[in-house]
């Protein structure tokens, strides 16, 4: 990549942006692709009324779609009680063993942590037996830092150690930064190229079925993070590894990919020298299913980049798997989709 991946994660990641409050990621985003796409002139950006990000190239070939989106899961208060304490619902998929005892942030730059009821047996635990503390000893006091309707997201800091990258909001910042270095990386090519940083796909991908049916792309690749089967007694059997490149989606809960879209990166990664493993993901799906049914459909694939613990605030991956999946969108929209 042509730049420093793990300083630009970093700061990405604490850009605030859970579902439907994007706007300081986008900020982000605008500055790295200002300070590191090389031609970031020929790009016409522009947002639309979802708060999606978009960057269009002109061209007279395939009208292709490059996809991530740049939303996060996140917490919204509910009810302030008279000590000062909030309960909240989730935005989007959160799992309880991932909330206890964790620090969140607001907006604001407010601070607090989320516990439970401790009279409650602990394997008897709920949502609704969670709470939230920025440590005011009664509503008055506390309703002049935060109000109901409020969001907050995970309070960490990211780290990089080796090939390792760890942290809140790998999923899918590091989808946004790969879309970057594939920016940085295209070759002179007559595709038309949409490379869109979309919004709310944390609650149910709405930012790419809006994006999908506005550019009516004929060529869609998403990228997104997925799961890996190499942790010790995984429930679930699956043929993804952390550090063993970056994976080509086959299917999962929501899309069965392009085989002529799937050729092509098979294609780019041979011609790269570079090894991809195949991802089947049987729980969850992505941006990548909503854009294939967009309009009259859309002939779509995804790259994943393979990533532990998702969901949590310590998300896992590897640097050189984003690497190599932004050498490989970038090969694939410059050599084996054109016409």
């Amino acid at each position: 990549m042509k730049f420093d991946l793990v300083k630009e994660f970093c700061a990405l990641s604490g850009a605030f942006g859970p579902s439907g409050r994007e706007s300081g990621v986008i900020a982000c985003l605008d500055r790295i692709i200002a300070e590191h796409v090389p031609d970031a002139e020929r790009w016409e950006r522009r947002t639309d009324a979802m708060n999606n990000l978009l960057y269009h190239r002109a061209g007279s070939g395939k009208k292709v779609v490059l996809a991530a989106h740049m939303d996060s899961i996140g917490v919204v208060v509910t009810h302030i009680d008279d000590n000062g304490f909030a309960r909240f619902a989730s935005v989007g998929g959160l799992m309880l063993g991932d909330l206890i005892d964790r620090r969140v942030r607001f907006q604001s730059g407010v601070r607090g942590v989320i516990s439970f009821e401790e009279k409650t047996p602990f394997k008897q635990l709920g949502m609704d037996n969670l709470f939230l503390d920025i440590g005011a000893s009664s509503r008055e006091e506390a309703e002049t830092r935060i109000r109901v309707g409020d969001f907050a997201v995970f309070d960490g800091e990211p780290f990089a150690q080796g090939n390792i990258l760890c942290g809140p909001y790998l999923d899918n910042r590091i989808g946004c930064l790969t879309l970057i270095g594939a920016m940085c990386a295209l070759e002179e090519t007559d595709n038309d190229i949409t490379v869109a940083f979309t919004a709310q796909e944390e609650v149910g991908l709405r930012g790419a079925q809006t994006m999908a049916f506005d550019t009516a792309p004929e060529v869609a690749i998403a990228v997104d993070v997925t799961d890996t089967g190499d942790m010790p007694e995984r429930k679930y059997p699956m043929a993804v590894k952390l550090g063993a490149g970056p994976a080509v989606k086959v299917m999962d809960r929501s899309v069965i990919c392009d085989v002529s879209v799937r050729d092509a990166l098979y294609r780019a990664a041979e011609s790269l020298g570079m090894t991809v493993q195949q991802e089947i993901m049987e729980f969850g799906g992505t941006d990548t299913g909503v854009i294939q049914r967009s309009r009259g459909g859309v002939r779509a694939g995804a790259v994943s980049i393979p990533t532990r613990y998702i969901h949590s605030p310590n998300e896992m991956a590897a640097v050189s798997d984003i690497e190599q999946a932004a050498r490989l969108i970038a090969r694939t929209v410059s050599h084996e989709l054109s016409d």
